[in-house]
């Protein structure tokens, strides 16, 4: 049960990066050079409320230091690199080993 938990959870981020892999795709042939969308940008335009909450609450209720380089770092990444990052991590954690 819980390896097709995981194994649901790497197809959701997967079905995630393909979807932003697309839209930078496509942003990328409109302005005729790379475009890589970072994770935090899209956040925002998305649910800003929410990326405001995420943030007081790991400086409140965890280590404050995690945010600023930890979080930061990975808010700055292309947000498609992050999500097949966790496709592979949760794929992995769900894999059936023989």
């Amino acid at each position: 049960m819980v390896r097709f938990f995981f194994r649901v959870l790497a197809t959701f981020a997967l079905a995630v990066a393909v979807v932003m892999a697309v839209i930078d795709a496509t942003r990328s042939i409109a302005a005729s050079a790379p475009v890589f969308t970072p994770l935090g940008e899209s956040w925002f335009s998305v649910a800003p409320e929410s990326l405001n909450l995420a943030q007081a609450v790991v400086q409140r209720y965890t280590l404050p230091v995690l945010w600023d380089p930890v979080m930061i770092f990975i808010l700055t990444l292309p947000g498609w690199l992050v999500f097949a990052v966790l496709s592979l991590v949760f794929y992995a954690i769900g894999h059936k080993r023989r």
